[in-house]
């Protein structure tokens, strides 16, 4: 299994993840941050997809030997789903943002029965909010979620408050910090270092003052 460095380095590689700590991008969500992440990138790359898939796979042998399904988050999570459940010769579900406007108005895709082990699949935790109300969907239709898996982590409190209160354990390849110490060995950006630390600790306050 790569380690959380070299999956960052990987993700820097590829653009996946692009820091820019003198002119910050925009979140939806409306804060400013130094970082974006576009792991859907990482698909077109087969050698390193196929890294990040295996990593993925040895998660779960580690820490879900006995899941039954693989669910993958609609829609960055479902092509990582699809290729771990055909290697490890596991059913495949994708959950829906929200219930199909027509026919049978699935919010789950695929098959599920009552009592099943599933493994979520998300591409990136920023506040976790996704793959949570995913891993809710597929509790409520009688699945039993052993816990969420993503690439990156931005590893923000609120997202670690967020699967504390929700009950649901998780793991990610990487992360803001191993990324971080990763991109900093560049000479162009180890100037960088003090400001994308600081916007880790304070993310609320460093856009008011970036505003």
């Amino acid at each position: 299994m790569l380690s959380p460095q070299e999956i960052a380095q990987i993700l820097l590689d590829r653009q996946a993840v692009s820091l820019s700590p003198d002119q910050p991008y925009t979140w939806t969500s409306g804060l400013k941050a130094p970082i974006y992440c576009d792991n859907r990138l990482l698909i077109g790359y087969p050698q390193e997809r196929n890294q990040i898939e295996e990593s993925f796979i040895q998660l779960i042998q580690t820490h879900y030997p006995d899941a039954d399904v693989i669910a993958g988050t609609a829609t960055a999570g479902i092509p990582h789903a699809a290729i771990i459940a055909h290697q490890l010769n596991l059913p495949m579900i994708y959950v829906r943002a929200s219930a199909k406007g027509h026919g049978k108005q699935n919010t789950i895709e695929g098959p599920l029965k009552p009592g099943q082990k599933v493994v979520m699949i998300e591409d990136l935790i920023s506040t976790g909010g996704s793959v949570i109300a995913a891993a809710d969907v597929v509790q409520a239709a009688g699945g039993k979620v052993l816990g969420c898996l993503a690439i990156f982590d931005y590893q923000l409190d609120s997202s670690k408050t967020a699967f504390t209160q929700a009950g649901y354990d998780y793991h990610t390849l990487s992360n803001y910090l191993a990324l971080v110490d990763q991109a900093t060995q560049n000479p162009d950006l180890a100037h960088a270092k003090a400001t994308l630390t600081a916007w880790h600790q304070d993310p609320l306050a460093w856009t008011k003052v970036h505003s």
